[in-house]
């Protein structure tokens, strides 16, 4: 299903709480991306919707150099104070489609972390590749609610509660398994013209959340972030009720993410 490109701009009025409340991306993944793509610091990235630099703060650390490009104002903000201590990194309050970078301005990688789905793929690819060199690189990866084998079963409930309220997609349910789902980012590098794929790699991870850290993240999305009040209310007072019978009050939710880099043509 196509993304609603105008919901992109909603989580601008969760920037306060995206940071803490969105999960870290595993120290593997990072490790991954720098060994499909040979870069090393003090090499210069350019991030796509970087948000509050969630994936922009572990590579600033590492020592790399990153002017990171973020559509929301109040997320653009919450970056450069996360990223203060880092000069070499400088953040842009625009969309990519729109950004003007410099006469003749090269990279060394682009990267998007849970962003690329938000770009125009008209003009996101074509763009990414004029900023690097041949051969230069553009690696996207999303984090994503995995639901392997034996997942948590609040996950079930609480669907019943999305579907009863209208906000359901209409989506098979249980959804497929990380690994039997493909992956749509390596599906479209090719036909862009501009990439060809040269790896992918796949994370699963587990986190535990109470039923306040849950809904913290919940008001992160996109979808929760447009739903109508008194329908929000609703789904999270279920949220409350489902996780104070329970005796540890707390759920796991699984999280999937898939690092895919393409090569430029």
């Amino acid at each position: 299903m196509p993304h609603d490109r105008g919901l992109r701009a909603t989580f601008d009025r969760a920037a306060a709480e995206y940071q803490s409340a969105r999960p870290a991306y595993p120290d593997e993944l990072y490790a991954d991306l720098r060994a499909l793509t040979g870069i090393e610091p003090p090499a210069h990235l350019l991030e796509v919707g970087c948000g509050p630099g969630k994936a922009t703060l572990p590579l600033a650390r590492t020592g790399f150099r990153i002017t990171a490009v973020e559509l929301g104002a109040a997320l653009a903000a919450e970056a450069r104070r996360n990223l203060a201590a880092f000069p070499a990194v400088s953040v842009i309050t625009s969309s990519f489609e729109e950004w003007e970078p410099p006469p003749g301005a090269l990279f060394d990688l682009v990267y998007a972390a849970t962003a690329w789905k938000w770009v125009d793929p008209e003009v996101g690819y074509a763009k990414a590749a004029a900023l690097l060199p041949r051969g230069g690189h553009l690696a996207v990866w999303a984090a994503d609610h995995a639901f392997p084998a034996g997942f948590d079963p609040f996950f079930t409930e609480i669907q019943k509660v999305y579907d009863a309220i209208g906000e359901g997609d209409g989506a098979p349910w249980p959804p497929p398994r990380p690994g039997d789902r493909p992956d749509p980012a390596a599906a479209a590098f090719a036909p862009s013209g501009h990439f060809e794929v040269v790896g992918t790699r796949r994370h699963v991870w587990a986190l535990r959340y109470t039923a306040e850290e849950y809904l913290a993240l919940l008001g992160t999305f996109s979808g929760h972030i447009a739903m109508e009040p008194a329908r929000r209310e609703h789904l999270f007072q279920e949220v409350r009720r489902r996780l104070a019978a329970r005796a540890d009050g707390r759920l796991t939710r699984h999280w999937s993410a898939v690092l895919t880099v393409g090569r430029r043509r």
